[in-house]
């Protein structure tokens, strides 16, 4: 194992740069713009070099798993969609089929399809924040305010769904709240007909831009053996060389009926993040086409009614209607006790649901596999003997987003 300590990394270098024969600390964050996120990262430097990096993490103070574990299940969907802001409906949709890996559900195969539209829309909207960010972040500002535009499309179709924008609170567990409204409908085609000419302006503009390239090949590579010893997965694992993601490996959602590819990188560089989150953008369009053109007749929910909400006109005149809302809401359905693990491919990488229920109304342990929370531990390694322009475009191209640090 390799020693990154501090006082091993000073007593093996010997530099003549240093400034009035000394190093400097420098605080990038927990407060500044360019960690997008409240998080801290101590930084060892000798002028502009970074010899030693040391997180910290913990400023948001959540104990999202622990709130888990006075929450009922449905209660629960509104902690997820903030850990990665970015692509809530994922969270939110991944965590209800956890619960319905518990109970046994087999949800129709329309609302496989209507998830599997939301969560290809939420991994669009990720990327174009993280790539727009990271042109940004290397001086190329006209890009991310064409890409917010288009985010902006996005989240009018979410608002179509359940009424809101980025905390989504998405979906149900067994389905959907409500179909695809008829203006859903109309922005989805809008969106799938004028999109993929305006992305490909942005793909223009970085893709093969000298000055951008210059920026980003070969600033914080790290190579496929240590992404895997990190735990490393999602778009910053198949830049390092490695061809796995979760839609594939373990299919959920009928992800099993669509044609795509997983592009994967070589070098594992900020480039190579930047270019696989770009191809995967093309490949999550192709994946919505499929699944909107043979979107399959049914009902846009299961056949659970003990954690399904009944009409609320249903509510008012039915008794029977009138006790499940109130044992729903109230949380008092009881689970079967067991043990599961569901995981989705998130904007960020494998996101996962570890709950252990002991047949109570709430989880006796929820554990959430925050790709963000892991990969982040690697950024030290990555971004040693840089510079701090280096470690910026590094950071940014992990898309590391603070909610996914601490829960």
């Amino acid at each position: 194992m390799k020693d990154n300590s501090l006082s091993n990394i000073l007593n093996q270098y010997d530099s003549k740069e240093q400034i009035d024969g000394q190093l400097y600390t420098l605080n990038l964050g927990p407060t500044h713009p360019a960690t997008h996120g409240i998080f801290q990262n101590v930084l060892t430097m000798d002028g502009e070099r970074i010899l030693h990096a040391e997180q910290t993490v913990g400023y948001i103070h959540r104990a999202f798993e622990k709130i888990s574990e006075r929450r009922n299940f449905a209660q629960i969907t509104t902690l997820t969609d903030r850990m990665n802001y970015c692509s809530a409906p994922i969270n939110n949709l991944g965590w209800h089929m956890t619960i319905e890996k518990l109970i046994g559900v087999k949800v129709p195969k329309r609302v496989d399809y209507m998830r599997v539209i939301l969560m290809e829309l939420a991994r669009i909207g990720d990327h174009l924040i993280c790539n727009g960010v990271t042109g940004m972040d290397s001086g190329a500002i006209t890009g991310l305010t064409y890409m917010f535009i288009e985010r902006e499309r996005i989240y009018d179709m979410y608002e179509q769904i359940c009424g809101a924008r980025m905390t989504t609170n998405m979906g149900r567990i067994g389905g959907f709240e409500r179909d695809f409204t008829p203006k859903f409908h109309e922005l989805l085609k809008d969106f799938l007909k004028t999109f993929p000419p305006r992305f490909q302006e942005f793909c223009n503009l970085l893709e093969r831009n000298r000055i951008f390239m210059d920026r980003t090949i070969g600033a914080g590579a790290i190579s496929a053996e240590r992404a895997l010893s990190y735990g490393f997965t999602g778009p910053n694992l198949r830049a390092a060389g490695v061809d796995y993601d979760v839609r594939v490996a373990q299919p959920y959602s009928s992800y099993e009926d669509f044609d795509f590819i997983i592009p994967v990188g070589t070098a594992g560089d900020t480039y190579d993040r930047f270019m696989v989150r770009q191809q995967e953008i093309w490949e999550s369009l192709k994946i919505i086409n499929q699944a909107y053109d043979n979107l399959p007749e049914g009902p846009f929910h299961a056949d659970v009614p003990e954690f399904y909400l009944p009409e609320k006109a249903d509510v008012y005149q039915k008794m029977e209607a009138l006790i499940y809302h109130f044992k729903i809401v109230m949380g008092e359905t009881d689970v079967p006790k067991g043990e599961v693990y569901h995981a989705v491919e998130g904007g960020n990488g494998e996101l996962g649901f570890y709950l252990v229920s002991d047949g109570g109304r709430t989880p006796y342990r929820l554990h959430f596999r925050r790709p963000c929370f892991i990969y982040y531990q690697a950024y030290p390694e990555m971004i040693q003997g840089s510079v701090i322009s280096d470690a910026i475009v590094t950071m940014c191209s992990m898309n590391i987003i603070a909610g996914e640090l601490d829960a």
